[in-house]
């Protein structure tokens, strides 16, 4: 691709990626579980609902992953911002919580779908500079994220005298006229944007040996667990953190300012992050970002005040923000060109199960044990998932037992 077009594609990816997060989040918060009490649903349907749509990222970012390395990556997309634009429109037509478990599951596909594609998108079209340029497509969807919820809360509060949950189903017209620019931006991609003209077969023998080729490479597969474990605290972090800083007496005005800045550490150190990845050894800075992560996520619990568990709040952002602009670049240094897509998709969906688990795990332990042995634990993931990922990295290319 030459260096103009090049320059238009993550101006539009970024773009895209701002937009299209923008209007998933949207959906999500705090519409939802508003929306579902408006219709008195209980705590357990709330939490049934809230779960369906990162299992779409779970069950479908690796077959999305494969079907992009033999569809061609921008008919992919394309497809996303179907889902994108018609999903929201879903939203106005619920007068049951059930009818939001089939809709919140297909909303979910679009973002399996973005988050992979557009990574290896940007992965097989910038050799040189391709952390840089993840940097700053990362920092677009984080700036969607993190602006979505102010906006939908402004929405339902300049609405809430509306009667019906009406000021609800508005956040969602909201979603769907912010999702079109997904569409509009991503017909405009170029066509070398990772996306071949040759439309190859795809059968369950192609899931089978994407899977197997992906399984049976130790460094794959250590990268995948490194990203779990990050994912992993980062979950319970966010789950925790203000249950943790309330009960230390911690004003809301408070946990909020911690929960952003972290925000804000990630958005902003990303782009600088992903530049360094183009220049040193990307397994040192995994490394160094699992770890320095697992120590600040295990030390949250005993920090006395807000200005300390702000400081390790930050620290664990920056570390977070170190550790995952490089796997994905990293999984392009050692994945085939053709099995690039279904790599990215299948370290999206090991991602996915990571920040699922933590909440469930770091909770069980706390319960049983104490808070500050959950998140412990969260330090000896993180730990052994670093041992692993280092025993491959610096060892042997393929699992034990493997095909060379």
């Amino acid at each position: 691709m030459k260096p103009q077009r090049k320059a238009n594609a993550i101006a539009l990816l970024s773009t895209i990626g701002f937009f299209g997060i923008f209007s998933t989040t949207i959906s999500k918060s705090p519409v939802l579980p508003l929306f579902l009490k408006s219709m008195h649903s209980s705590d357990s349907v709330i939490g049934i609902i809230g779960s369906i749509s990162p299992l779409a990222g779970i069950l479908f970012s690796f077959p999305v992953g494969m079907l992009a390395d033999r569809l061609g990556k921008k008919r992919l997309l394309l497809a996303a911002a179907l889902v994108f634009v018609s999903a929201p429109l879903l939203y106005l037509l619920v007068a049951n919580p059930w009818w939001l478990i089939p809709i919140r599951f297909f909303h979910g596909i679009a973002t399996a779908i973005l988050g992979p594609v557009a990574s290896a998108v940007i992965l097989s079209e910038y050799r040189e500079d391709k952390g840089e340029k993840l940097g700053i497509y990362s920092s677009a969807t984080l700036a969607g994220r993190t602006l979505a919820p102010l906006v939908g809360g402004l929405v339902i509060s300049l609405f809430a005298g509306l009667t019906g949950g009406w000021n609800y189903r508005l956040v969602y017209a909201c979603a769907f006229l912010l999702s079109l620019p997904v569409l509009v931006l991503t017909l405009r991609l170029p066509e070398g944007s990772g996306s071949g003209t040759q439309v190859k077969k795809v059968s369950l023998r192609d899931f089978g040996s994407s899977l197997a080729a992906f399984a049976g490479n130790g460094r794959l597969l250590g990268t995948a667990l490194v990203e779990a474990a990050t994912y992993f605290a980062s979950g319970a972090l966010e789950l925790y953190l203000p249950i943790l800083m309330q009960a230390k007496g911690m004003p809301t005005y408070q946990i909020s300012l911690i929960l952003s800045l972290q925000v804000l550490a990630i958005g902003l150190s990303k782009p600088f992050f992903g530049k360094l990845s183009d220049r040193i050894d990307r397994r040192v800075q995994i490394l160094i970002g699992t770890l320095v992560l697992g120590i600040s996520f295990a030390l949250v619990p005993l920090a006395p005040g807000p200005v300390a568990a702000g400081i390790l709040v930050v620290v664990f952002g920056l570390a977070l923000s170190l550790s995952t602009v490089a796997t994905s670049t990293y999984v392009s240094d050692v994945a085939s060109a053709e099995n690039l897509g279904s790599s990215v998709g299948a370290l999206s969906s090991i991602m996915d199960i990571g920040q699922s688990a933590g909440p469930i795990v770091v909770g069980f332990v706390a319960q049983a044990s104490t808070a500050t042995m959950g998140f412990f634990t969260g330090f000896g993931i993180c730990a052994a998932a670093s041992m692993v990922f280092a025993l491959f990295a610096y060892g042997s290319r393929r699992m034990p037992g493997s095909n060379p």
